[in-house]
């Protein structure tokens, strides 16, 4: 896909972070735009601006873990616009810490959006992508922590290993089907979100009875090192770019942060040689997440 005028896309997660500035580009290159989000206002306020920047837009209110809902998007989207070319699955949270410390609820919480939300994307969206039989592109978000395990939250970790596993075989599954669908995998290391502030659109039926627990000191320290890390990322603005570059090359990988990739390349060799991964402090010296 090189030519985004008056193309339609479908962005979930809208309405921060990445998925907003997503959706800025999407105006910017004049396509015409479907806001997804659970967090309302903040939807609706991006919606009202990103229509007083000149953008053909609407919104609709999506809980990605719901497969009605994501159906309901679909249908919204075709009642206004008549057609997908982009769909961008896009939202994603983070909770609970270790294996064993991870309550139910918060994996069910953090596989429902980034996992859930993925499957019901493709589900959905992909039969109305092959009756249309157009030129269209699906990017799917996952994170460098798909790829990496420095992230305290194993629900997280989890969630994106597989939706970088779902996309390869999405790639695979669709150019034996014609080639039309184009597929990418979005694999951002920090990035300026709110991702560590996740907690506020949580259901309530899957919030804690009781939220406050006891944290061992070395993952307080990890997790105030990685909130600063967040703090000093990447531009939410800079990884929408480098998206779009890479949908117009057909760049399957979208890895944002090229200083991460030896780290990536060490794990892959380290699983072939059969070594065991490196010690979680040495790992995040090497990261950057300790300085």
């Amino acid at each position: 896909m090189k030519e985004f005028r008056d193309k339609v896309a479908v962005v979930t997660g809208a309405a921060s972070g990445i998925g907003r500035a997503i959706a800025t580009h999407c105006v910017s290159v004049g396509m015409k735009l479907v806001l997804a989000d659970i967090e309302e206002e903040a939807l609706l306020s991006a919606e009202a601006e990103l229509k007083s920047a000149g953008g053909r837009v609407i919104s609709v209110v999506t809980d990605v873990s719901q497969r009605n809902d994501i159906e309901l998007l679909a249908q919204k989207t075709l009642e206004a616009f008549g057609v997908v070319h982009l769909l961008c699955n896009n939202a994603g949270v983070a909770a609970g810490l270790t294996a064993w410390e991870t309550t139910f609820k918060e994996w069910k919480w953090t596989l429902g959006v980034n996992l859930w939300g993925v499957i019901h994307g493709i589900q959905t969206f992909v039969p109305i992508m092959l009756e249309q039989d157009i030129e269209s592109y699906i990017v799917n978000t996952a994170s460098l922590a798909g790829l990496l395990s420095y992230f305290p939250s194993v629900a997280y970790h989890a969630s994106k290993h597989a939706v970088i596993a779902i996309s390869e075989k999405l790639y695979y599954d669709l150019g034996e089907n014609g080639g039309k669908i184009s597929v990418s995998v979005l694999c951002p290391g920090m990035v300026r979100t709110r991702i560590m502030e996740a907690e506020r659109n949580r259901p309530v039926e899957l919030q804690e009875d009781t939220p406050d627990r006891a944290i061992a000191p070395e993952m307080e320290i990890t997790l105030k090192e990685l909130r600063q890390a967040v703090e000093t990322g990447m531009s939410p603005d800079e990884v929408a770019d480098q998206m779009f570059r890479s949908i117009m090359e057909k760049r399957f990988y979208i890895l944002t942060h090229p200083e991460a990739i030896p780290l990536v390349q060490a794990r892959m060799e380290a699983i072939i040689q059969g070594k065991n991964p490196l010690p979680l402090r040495e790992f995040l010296t090497q990261l950057g997440l300790d300085a």
